[in-house]
Order: structure tokens, then sequence, then C-alpha cells
């Protein structure tokens, strides 16, 4: 892993916001190809994903903040800017994400669930790379493993201070990047097929918090916040509610296109 890839001077170029740079630019050649097949504006759903990004990435620093040690961001509060070292919540940059949506949404008079449809694969590629990221730079790591296991994954001393160094962890951010280009792949492919608007987003949802409630027993970065110590993390609270929820209103829309 290499949280620098190389460095000019006083410049250094950080291997995780190349990589959610990376999967940004790839999420939004999605939604400009899959915008133009529904027959929306693609230029106007691009700006609508800039804008998006940014709302996203803050809301997801701002959770990591209040989740991790907002005592120590109040005293060093120029560090909340430090993105390049890693440090976002992802469920923080989802809520940030929706209630922007839905502003954008009834200001421009869009379909919420025929938007929402196309952002969703868009979400899990782009997400997939920063997962990347997380792994070039040691945050988000799994738990330590057995030493003789094939799938460990060692950082070497020295290399960062985000994970510990020279023992064996579970590549949590590899597994979740793997899971997250299937996600894509499936999410895709089934747009075409979809039985109705809204179905594409609430898979998501619910094959992703379902993933991650799992994954987040291998994880090993305490610092993420728990609900409950050592056993109900914030994001796996998040996720169960996100499963009802989605299930539900999967549910709800299935049956309304139905009726129609």
């Amino acid at each position: 892993m290499h949280p620098v890839l190389f460095e000019i001077g006083s410049f250094k170029l950080h291997s995780y916001g190349l990589l959610i740079a990376i999967g940004f630019l790839m999420a939004l050649q999605w939604i400009r190809y899959r915008s133009a097949k529904e027959g929306l504006n693609p230029k106007q759903m691009t700006d609508f994903a800039f804008y998006l990004m940014l709302v996203g990435l803050v809301g997801s620093r701002i959770a990591f903040i209040l989740v991790e040690n907002p005592a120590y961001y109040l005293k060093r509060p120029w560090e909340a800017f430090y993105l390049w070292q890693g440090g976002l919540v992802f469920y923080g940059g989802v809520v940030a994400a929706l209630i922007f949506s839905i502003y954008f949404f009834k200001k421009k008079k869009l379909d919420f669930w025929k938007v929402a449809d196309i952002l969703a694969p868009g979400l899990a590629l782009g997400h997939a790379f920063g997962r990347l990221g997380c792994f070039m730079a040691g945050c988000c790591h799994g738990k330590t493993c057995d030493p003789h296991a094939w799938y460990g994954v060692t950082f070497p001393e020295g290399s960062t201070q985000l994970a510990p160094t020279g023992m064996p962890l579970y590549p949590t951010q590899l597994m979740e990047s793997v899971f997250e280009f299937l996600l894509f792949g499936f999410l895709a492919w089934k747009i075409s097929k979809k039985a109705f608007d809204g179905q594409i987003v609430l898979l998501y949802l619910i094959f992703y918090s379902l993933f991650r409630v799992g994954i987040e027993v291998l994880r090993g970065d305490l610092e993420r916040g728990f609900i409950i110590q050592d056993y109900l993390s914030y994001s796996q609270g998040i996720g169960l509610i996100l499963i009802v929820a989605a299930t539900l209103f999967l549910w709800m829309r299935r049956k309304q296109s139905k009726t129609k």
C-alpha cells in the first residue's frame, strides 16, 4: 500500500484522493450514459452529480468527525479539510446526499425514483474505487486474522498511521471494493429490466446494507464508533434501519406498479 504515490517538492499525490477522483469520474461517465438512455438531459444530470459529490463528501466528513473525535477537531479545525488522509463515513454522505437530492428534484421537477435508479449503480462504482483508496491509505482496515491465512494483508512498518503494521489483517477494504464492483455490474444489468422506478436504488440499499452489516464484524478500526460497544457499530445500526426501510419501500413500489 502507498498512501503517497509520489511527491515533487512540497507537493504530494495521495493515493486516497486520486482513487476517489477516479471513482467520481467513472461514476459520472455512467450517469451521462444512462441519462441519455432514459431520455434525461445528460448535462443536467452531470451537474447534479457534481454537486451531489460535494455534498456527500461534506456529509461523510462531518459524520466521521462526530463519530471519531469531535474534541480533537475543535482544537485543530483545519485538519477537518485533510480529506486526502482518509476519514469519511459513507452513511453520513448518503444522508446529506438524500436531503440535497429531495431539494434538487423538487426544484427541477424531476422524478425522484427514476433519477435515483440512474445514480445507484454510479454510486456503487465510485465507492468501489474509494475503497481501493482506503486500502492504499490504510483506513477502514480489518481485525487481525490467522497469520497463516492466505487472505491476510500486512501493512509494512511505518507505512501508515491509520492501521496496525507488521501483522496480518482481514482485507476488509478489498473485500468491499470487490463487492461494490460486482454490485455495480448487477445493477447496470438489472436497470434495463427493472419492473418499476425505484427498484434499482432500493435493491442497492438492501444489498449494500446487508453486506455492510456483515463486513463490520471483521473491521478493526474501533474509532468508527459503536451504538453498543464491540457489538453494534453505528454503520450496522444504520444498515439495519435501511434494510427494513428499503424492503418496505420496495414492497410498496411493487404494489403501486401492479395497481397502475
